[in-house]
């Protein structure tokens, strides 16, 4: 049976979500991308509360370049916000996207911003 896109991604996130927990120690970094955005967070599943987060809507800077670059500035910002809430270790969640081009890019930044996973 043929799934379509979206239930095709929904079925390897779930597959991804019964390995990757987020605790107090260790809370689980997600990605989100749209077509024309990306946005990322940083979550805690033990208390359900999200620590840290950002996304390329609000920055002007990240408007004006292309989605590759746009997620590398996310990838900075949401390991800035992370290590401000006493963050350093995450476990990434690539939420069903293949990991490669946006989700990449935002991941490879955010290790460079001083983010451990």
């Amino acid at each position: 049976m043929a799934l379509n896109k979206v239930l095709r991604r929904a079925k390897i996130k779930r597959r991804i979500r019964k390995k990757v927990f987020g605790t107090t120690a260790i809370p689980r970094l997600t990605v989100f991308r749209s077509n024309k955005q990306i946005y990322a967070q940083v979550i805690d599943d033990n208390t359900g509360r999200t620590l840290a987060s950002a996304g390329s809507l609000k920055m002007e800077d990240a408007q004006k370049v292309n989605k590759v670059n746009q997620a590398a500035i996310v990838g900075k910002k949401i390991a800035e916000a992370a290590q401000k809430a006493g963050v350093e270790r995450v476990v990434f969640d690539r939420n069903g996207y293949l990991y490669h081009g946006r989700i990449k890019s935002l991941a490879d930044s955010a290790r460079e911003g001083g983010l451990k996973f």
